[in-house]
């Protein structure tokens, strides 16, 4: 059961507690605080949400939890500072090593997946070079928690377009990936999409890792909407053999159409897992991607396991 976790938010946590006392990882602000209240304030935000990821960590612990996704707004607005320039730096780097002290003795899988405005094949060059500032500080935070730069701590994205064709897309994908910062570019890894016109396992088989060789996440519901005519077990294989000596990771959740509400988007993630994540014999860490959290492992667990 260690093999699978959850992703940023803890709901049992905040179980009964005001809501000034919530436990949260993403607590940010409008662009018009930050304009106005500047770095001291996300420095200020930075360090109380990681000091909550560190009793997130704790818990999860504790409950045999030991794999978990980072939340990407750890540090508000944070493509436009060093972190070094922060006021209080030194306690933040000071959490980040307690951090990785607890991830390292724990054996807990963590890693991160920034949002979808994150487009390194981009055809506008400023969304390509922010996506590369934007992804080299995500690889910075898990180097300063002193943790291993290879995918076991990945930093996990979609291709993100398909302009002006599939193919171009995957190679101005895979020509602008030498531009990442080497850390960034050992923990890079691609996951295949929920639409028919978008990329599958197969084509980011073909198209970026036979070219640039970063591993690829097998996304269990974007592959019942986008098969690409391939066996499930096909699929989650070749993905796998994707990560040579790196064990494999793998997105799971069900599908809230087909499960709890049919005038939903097939792709729409339901509040929990209504099927078993079928490993195929294979042994893979699994991020569970469900609206109800931490509460829905639970119930995995309960039904599945």
């Amino acid at each position: 059961m260690k093999n699978i976790g959850y992703c940023c938010i803890n709901l049992s946590l905040n179980k009964n507690l005001s809501k000034k006392d919530q436990i949260t990882v993403n607590r940010g602000m409008i662009k018009k605080t930050f304009d106005s209240k500047g770095i001291s304030y996300a420095s200020e935000l930075a360090l109380l949400n990681l000091t909550d990821v560190l009793k997130i960590l704790e818990w999860n612990v504790r409950n045999n939890i030991h794999v978990y996704r980072l939340s990407s707004d750890l540090f508000p607005w944070m493509s436009h500072f060093n972190f070094t320039d922060l006021p209080n730096f030194k306690k933040i780097e000071s959490v980040l090593i307690k951090i990785g002290k607890l991830v390292k003795s724990n054996n807990i899988r963590i890693g991160f997946h920034p949002g979808q405005f994150n487009v390194l094949a981009s055809e506008n060059d400023r969304v390509v070079e922010n996506t590369i500032n934007e992804l080299n500080k995500h690889s910075e935070i898990l180097d300063y928690m002193g943790l291993d730069m290879n995918p076991y701590y990945s930093i996990n994205i979609h291709i993100g377009t398909t302009k002006p064709t599939l193919q171009d897309a995957a190679d101005k994908f895979c020509n602008n990936f030498q531009y990442l910062s080497e850390s960034t570019k050992k923990r890079l890894t691609v996951e295949n999409d929920d639409s028919v016109n978008q990329f599958s396992v197969n084509m980011l088989y073909n198209m970026i890792y036979k070219k640039i060789g970063i591993p690829i996440i097998v996304d269990s519901l974007h592959y019942q909407c986008h098969t690409d005519n391939i066996s499930w077990s096909d699929t989650l294989m070749l993905g796998a053999s994707t990560w040579k000596d790196i064990k494999p990771l793998c997105h799971h959740s069900s599908s809230r159409k087909l499960y709890e509400d049919s005038t939903s988007k097939l792709a729409a993630h339901a509040d929990f897992l209504h099927e078993k994540f079928d490993m195929c014999g294979l042994d893979v860490d699994i991020e569970l991607e469900c609206k109800q959290k931490d509460i829905s492992l639970f119930k995995y667990r309960k039904d599945f396991l």
